[in-house]
C-alpha cells in the first residue's frame, strides 16, 4: 500500500497533560509515528512524501479566526511575562452569548477545549503537515488509487472547526473527506478510534452529503464525555446522517466487529462513492489508554470488512499510543484491508 508521511510531525512534542489533577507527559508522543512508520516499512509498504499545499486544505474545514490563532499562539505566548513553554489555557468560556476575546489568554481558552492540546513553538507546522499528508492521499485517491494511507500526526478527529482538543489541532479526517467531496456527491467517514470523533461529527453535523459514523468506548465514562452518544443523529439537513455506536468499556473483538457490521450497513444505505476511515489503533488491548480490548486479529477482520465495500478509500491515522502492539496492529489492519480488496 502507498503510505504518505512527513517528518515534520516530530516538531510537535507536547509536554503538558493533566490527568486526574496530576501533570504528566502527553501520551501523544513523536515516537508513535516513528513506530508506525518503521512497522510499515518492514512490512514492505511504499513510503511517499506529501505535496506542498500550505493552509488551503485546513481552511476548507476550519475557521479563519482559529487558523490565525494556531499560527500566532506560540509566538505571542512567549512574549507574555512569566509564560510557560507551551500555550495552555486556564479559563474556558460557556460559549452561549459569549464574545470572542482579544487577549491571547482568552483566545486560548476559546480555542483549546482541554489540557490535552498544548501548543508548542512548532505545533502549527506539525499540524499543518498533517493536513498536507491527508490532502495528498485524498488527491491520490481522486487520481485513481483505490486506497492509500495517510500517516498523520498529530491526530485530528477531536478538532472542531474552531477548537483543538484531545491531542488534536487540525482535523485531517475532515480535510480528506472535504477534498473527496470535490468529485464525489456523497462521502462517508467511518471512525474506529477508541474515542468518539467529536470534532469530525461537529464539522459535518448539519450536512447530508457527508455521513459520519463512529465506533468508540462509551462517552458516559470515557473521553470526550460530552459527545458521542447514540442519540446524536445530526441536525437540520444533517439529521439522520450521523451514527454513533458506543460500546461498554473493555469490549473485546466480538462486539467491536458487530458494531462494524452495523456501521457498514448504514454506510451502504447512504450509497457513498468514496470513504474515509479514521484509523485509531488505540482500541487495542495493549494500548495504554485501555478503553477497549481489540486484538490484532480484530483489526485485521475489521479492515477486511471495510475493504469488501470496494469504495475508493482514504485511511487516516488517528490515535494509537505506545503499547507493545502499535506497529503490529497497523500491519495487521493494512494486511486485512488488502486481503479484503482481493476477495
Amino acid at each position: 500500500m502507498k503510505i504518505v508521511y512527513s517528518e515534520k510531525h516530530a516538531q510537535h512534542d507536547p509536554q503538558h497533560f493533566v490527568v486526574r489533577g496530576t501533570k504528566q507527559r502527553s501520551a501523544e508522543q513523536p515516537e508513535r509515528a516513528t513506530r508506525l512508520l518503521t512497522a510499515a516499512m518492514e512490512a514492505g509498504h511504499t513510503i511517499l512524501p506529501p505535496g506542498s499545499y500550505g493552509p488551503a486544505p485546513a481552511a476548507t474545514v476550519h475557521t479563519p479566526d482559529y487558523l490565525d490563532f494556531l499560527q500566532i499562539a506560540a509566538r505571542e505566548w512567549a512574549k507574555l511575562p512569566g509564560a510557560g513553554p507551551e500555550v495552555v489555557p486556564n479559563v474556558h468560556p460557556a460559549r452561549a452569548h459569549a464574545s470572542y476575546p482579544k487577549a491571547l489568554a482568552g483566545r486560548a481558552g476559546w480555542h483549546q477545549v482541554d489540557t490535552g492540546c498544548p501548543i508548542g513553538p512548532h505545533t502549527w507546522e506539525a499540524a499543518l503537515a498533517g493536513t498536507e499528508v491527508a490532502a495528498t492521499v485524498a488527491d491520490m485517491v481522486l487520481a485513481g488509487e483505490k486506497h492509500a494511507y495517510a500517516l498523520c500526526r498529530p491526530p485530528g478527529h477531536h478538532a472542531y472547526a474552531d477548537m483543538a482538543g484531545g491531542f488534536c489541532f487540525l482535523n485531517n479526517t475532515a480535510v480528506a473527506a472535504q477534498r473527496l467531496r470535490s468529485r464525489h456527491e456523497r462521502v462517508a467517514i467511518l471512525d474506529v478510534d477508541v474515542h468518539h470523533g467529536n470534532g469530525t461529527q461537529g464539522i459535518f453535523y448539519e450536512r447530508d452529503d457527508v455521513l459520519t459514523v463512529s465506533i468508540h468506548a462509551d462517552p458516559d465514562y470515557y473521553y470526550p464525555f460530552f459527545w458521542g452518544h447514540a442519540h446524536e443523529r445530526g441536525t437540520g439537513k444533517g439529521e439522520g446522517f450521523n451514527l454513533n455506536l458506543p460500546l461498554p468499556l473493555g469490549s473485546p473483538d466480538a462486539p467491536w466487529l458487530e458494531a462494524g457490521d452495523k456501521a457498514l450497513t448504514r454506510i451502504k444505505e447512504f450509497q457513498p462513492t468514496a470513504l474515509v476511515v479514521a484509523l485509531g489503533l488505540d482500541a487495542s488491548e495493549s494500548d495504554p489508554l485501555q478503553g477497549l480490548k481489540v486484538t490484532g486479529a480484530g483489526f485485521h477482520a475489521m479492515a477486511e470488512k471495510i475493504a469488501r465495500m470496494g469504495l475508493p478509500t482514504v485511511l487516516v491515522q488517528e490515535g494509537g499510543y505506545l503499547g507493545d502492539d502499535l506497529g503490529r496492529n497497523l500491519v495487521q489492519f493494512l494486511a486485512g484491508f488488502e486481503k479484503g480488496r482481493e476477495l
